[in-house]
């Protein structure tokens, strides 16, 4: 099935959206969720696939959404259809701050593998799937789990990451990065995992134990800000000021009782 032909334009510079513009009875797919307005004539339907292949049966539908929820992603895909006469606009946007960056399938090779909650729309005709990772160490230590997304076919796609995105091409050499700051790389490029130095470097680094490397040939995105990074720091944060605060009420409690 070949990918409707969707336009798109990226709105913002740091925390962004993408409007997505569709043609009578054209279609874009999204992440249950990432709608952020939609103008007369968009129709939309929550349905359990991506629609790539209408003659997938029932049970094919129900596997494919086990995978997804296996993966972490929600069993459904919402469908936006423009049911007007004219041209109509929707727009996206991922539930963290971040950047969003297009890719046309068609001039990368027809296919993309990026982190399970990248994925924000595409056009229909896109196949969303889950992908096992056949490394063992890249499964366990990656970050990402054994299980990626895959985006195959021909037509626009929009990623989502947290920070800014960073492209990085590579032409036979290695890359070595933070697990997870990997947004998602092209069909020619090997993803595994190292150990991060030595056990000193490992133990006492700050950088964890472990580094994803990624080498061959093609194109790898990476994000400045994973997600995980800043909940971790809110979440340090937030227990500071708790402890903080606990302190502070200990000792008005004393001061009071001094005072009786």
């Amino acid at each position: 099935m070949r990918s409707h032909e969707i336009d798109y334009e990226i709105i913002g510079n740091d925390i962004q959206l993408a409007e997505i513009e569709l043609d009578p009875n054209e279609t874009v797919i999204a992440e249950a969720g990432s709608m952020l307005y939609m103008e007369d004539g968009i129709d939309y339907e929550a349905k359990m696939g991506d629609g790539s292949q209408p003659e997938q049966g029932f049970f094919g539908k129900v596997a494919s959404a086990g995978l997804r929820a296996l993966s972490g992603e929600s069993v459904f895909l919402t469908h936006f259809t423009n049911r007007g006469v004219g041209k109509s606009k929707v727009a996206f946007a991922a539930g963290f701050p971040g950047s969003i960056v297009g890719i046309d399938l068609s001039k990368i090779g027809s296919r993309f593998t990026c982190q399970r909650d990248s994925f924000l729309c595409a056009a229909l005709g896109t196949k969303v799937s889950t992908t096992f990772n056949r490394k063992l160490g890249a499964g366990l230590f990656g970050g990402e789990g054994f299980i990626l997304q895959s985006l195959e076919g021909d037509g626009k796609v929009c990623i989502h990451a947290g920070g800014k995105i960073i492209k990085k091409k590579l032409n036979g050499e290695t890359l070595r990065v933070d697990t997870g700051c990997l947004v998602g790389f092209t069909d020619g490029i090997d993803y595994d995992i190292q150990r991060a130095g030595n056990l000193k470097a490992m133990a006492f680094g700050g950088e964890g134990l472990f580094v994803a490397t990624l080498s061959g040939h093609g194109t790898v995105l990476l994000q400045s800000l994973p997600f995980s990074r800043m909940a971790d720091k809110i979440i340090a944060s937030g227990t500071v000021g708790n402890a903080s605060s606990s302190s502070d009420g200990v000792g008005n409690i004393g001061n009071i009782l001094e005072r009786l």
